[in-house]
Order: structure tokens, then C-alpha cells, then sequence
């Protein structure tokens, strides 16, 4: 994988550039849509590469692990064979979530072991074994095994775990380095910067994964119940220390609002489920602010979903046919706001990166963010 630095704006860290993987090119900064167990919920294949215009996704260590399970992904040739995407993906390690299964998991030096959230049966991850199911599923860009210490953490169990985290790194490391891909071509491997909202911490963390010199490196552990100044202040101190030269993931983020604010600082990279989550319960993200189209203000709405907007079918459809839709419980109404949702946070940076290689990003964002705050 390589990353070409192309613009920076002149007033502040925003940044466009390009990734190169043996799936094809990533123009940053960039949202990765989440296809959480191979899928991203709701939507065809044919949209997502067509209309939504998705560069590249994310898959899910954990679910992928339990559910086809390995034995399937191999046989049909990783995950990009099974799931017929054909651009660049990426894996989370599974960390978050099964660091989310209070009273089902026991972490030790050695990893977690955990039951599975399906049956019940247990299971253990190892920094070892996530480097191999990674390497199983085939995702061109790996992420390192972390724990990620809930927002509201006490400084103690933040700096054991970030602690901790540095270790199953270059465990993650070793076992990178010693194993091959497996579908003749390359992955890489994201470590992930931790330390909850403890800046001494956040710098340590950040100080450790640039020394490791990775093809690019991962912001984790915010947006995990923390206020969002504090995310936001952690983002800058931590990109201030990781290298310009290699993209930064934000992992997990977020609304319209936390992409934007998280490029000024120097983010490269996004994931989150709010798009499609949101949408399935009928919160759709526009040019001009947020739409709840369970709102009985778009009964008589025959304009379109959004005029200009991103998708086919914000055109196609009019708001009054999407209430009526979410009011029939139709899964149709889902499927329209998830189109809706992921093609217009495609559309968002997008549109970032045009005004950083235009030299304009610091004038533009202000007034951007004014409108994406609006409740329609």
C-alpha cells in the first residue's frame, strides 16, 4: 500500500491524498461504508459501487469469525470473492466488539476469551490469532488487536490498557511479519492509537505506534462516551506526533458534523453505522440539515427526498412517499434512507477534498457545519 500526500490547506491540517492498493485507489479523506458481517445492511452491490460510489468498506473480525466463519471465507477465496466487492476493504481487529460483551469475556495478558453472542460457545482471541483470521478474511488493510477503554475510563485503568494495547501490537507485529497473504495479494496492518481522553496518555500512544513505522496508523477509542471536545482536542494532540506521510483512520466516527471537524485536524479516514442506522429508523443527513421523515411536517411533502442531492434517489422519491413508507413499515423506506444517508457522506467528503485541493476547505467548513447542524 502507498499514500501520495497531495494537497494540504493553507489554514489549517486538512489534507487530500491518495491510497494505492492492489484493489484500487482510495481518494482521501474518504468514509468507509460498514459491512459489518460481509454486507452493508439494506444496500445491493450495484448501488453501493454505482450510485453510493464507495471506494472501499469495512468488514468485521468478530462477525465474519462466527458468522460464515473462516472455513467458508477460504473456500470461496476471501472476502472479496464471497461478498463480490472487487475494491479495497478493511478489517477491525473485532477488539470493540468484544470488549462490548460485559459478562461474557475474560481478558488476560494472553487476549480475551469470550462467548459468542449466537450460541454461547467460547472463544479466545489472541493478538496471534486476529493477524491470522485477518489474514484468512483478506481485507487489504488489517487492524491491529487493541482494547478499547470505554470514554468515561479512570486515568489507571486507561493507561493499564493502552499499556496492554502496546504490547498485543507488537505481538500483532510479529505475527504480521511472520505470515503471508493468502489470495497473491498484499494487506497491510494498522496499529491503533489508544489512551482514552488523558492527553499525556493519548501522546505516549501515539509516540509508540509512529515508532513502528506501519503503512498507516488508526485513531481508536473516542466516540465511546466521551464529550466531543474532548475527541476533538485528543484527534489534534495525536496528530501532531503520528507521521504526516501515512493516512490516519478515526475509528467509528461519526455524524457529518465529526467528519468535517475531523479533517480540519488532519483525519484521513472514517467508518461509522450511523448512516445506515440512523436511516433504518428514518433520520436521513442532507445538504441543509437533519430530516426525521417520521415527522407528520412531510405527510403533504410531494418535493423530492433532496433536490440536489447525492443518490438516484433522492430524485426518484418524494418525502411524503418515504413517511409514508417508514409509517407501513415498508422495508423499501429503509433501504431508500440507507442509499440516502451513505451516498450523501460520500458525497460530503468528497466535497471537502474539492475545496482543500481548491485551497478554500477553512472558509467553506464554517458555514457547511451551520447547515449540517440544522433539525429540518
Amino acid at each position: 500500500m502507498t499514500f501520495e500526500l497531495q494537497h494540504t490547506d493553507p489554514r489549517s491540517n486538512a489534507r487530500a491524498g491518495l491510497i494505492t492498493t492492489d484493489h484500487g485507489q482510495i481518494e482521501t479523506p474518504i468514509f468507509m461504508p460498514v459491512g459489518t458481517v460481509g454486507s452493508v445492511k439494506g444496500v445491493h452491490l450495484r448501488e453501493l459501487k454505482e450510485d453510493i460510489g464507495a471506494q472501499i468498506i469495512l468488514g468485521n473480525t468478530y462477525h465474519l469469525y462466527l458468522r460464515p466463519g473462516l472455513d467458508i471465507i477460504e473456500q470461496a477465496g476471501g472476502l472479496h470473492k464471497f461478498n463480490g466487492f472487487d475494491r479495497p476493504m478493511l478489517t477491525d481487529s473485532g477488539g470493540f466488539q468484544v470488549f462490548s460483551l460485559a459478562g461474557i469475556r475474560k481478558m488476560k495478558e494472553e487476549g480475551v476469551e469470550f462467548r459468542s453472542h449466537i450460541d454461547g460457545s467460547k472463544h479466545l482471541f489472541t493478538p496471534e490469532r486476529v493477524m491470522d483470521i485477518e489474514r484468512s478474511i483478506g481485507a487489504d488493510i488489517m487492524m491491529a488487536f487493541d482494547e478499547c477503554a470505554p470514554g468515561t475510563s479512570d486515568y489507571e485503568y486507561a493507561r493499564k490498557s493502552m499499556e496492554l494495547t502496546h504490547r498485543w501490537l507488537d505481538r500483532c507485529i510479529a505475527r504480521f511479519n511472520e505470515t503471508e497473504p493468502r489470495y497473491g495479494y498484499l494487506q497491510s496492518l494498522f496499529p491503533i492509537v489508544q489512551g482514552c481522553v488523558y492527553t499525556d496518555l493519548r501522546k505516549r500512544s501515539a509516540e509508540y505506534v509512529a515508532s513502528k513505522n506501519a503503512e498507516g496508523n488508526a485513531i481508536g477509542g473516542l466516540a465511546v462516551g466521551e464529550p466531543t471536545e474532548k475527541m476533538y482536542e485528543m484527534i489534534e494532540v495525536v496528530n501532531e506526533i503520528l507521521p504526516a506521510d501515512k493516512p490516519r483512520y478515526l475509528m467509528g466516527v461519526g455524524t457529518p458534523v465529526n467528519l468535517l471537524e475531523g479533517i480540519e485536524r488532519g483525519v484521513d479516514m472514517f467508518d461509522c453505522v450511523m448512516p445506515t442506522r440512523n436511516g433504518r429508523n428514518g433520520m436521513l443527513f442532507t445538504k441543509d440539515g437533519i430530516m426525521n421523515m417520521r415527522n407528520k411536517k412531510w405527510e403533504n411533502d410531494f418535493s423530492p427526498i433532496e433536490a440536489d442531492g447525492a443518490s438516484y434517489v433522492d430524485t426518484m422519491y418524494s418525502r411524503a412517499y418515504l413517511r409514508h413508507l417508514f409509517h407501513a413499515q415498508e422495508l423499501l423506506a429503509m433501504q431508500i434512507a440507507s442509499v440516502h444517508n451513505l451516498a450523501f457522506y460520500l458525497w460530503l467528503v468528497k466535497e471537502a477534498r474539492r475545496h482543500i485541493v481548491e485551497g478554500d476547505f477553512s472558509s467553506w467548513k464554517p458555514g457547511m457545519v451551520k447547515r449540517l447542524s440544522t433539525r429540518l
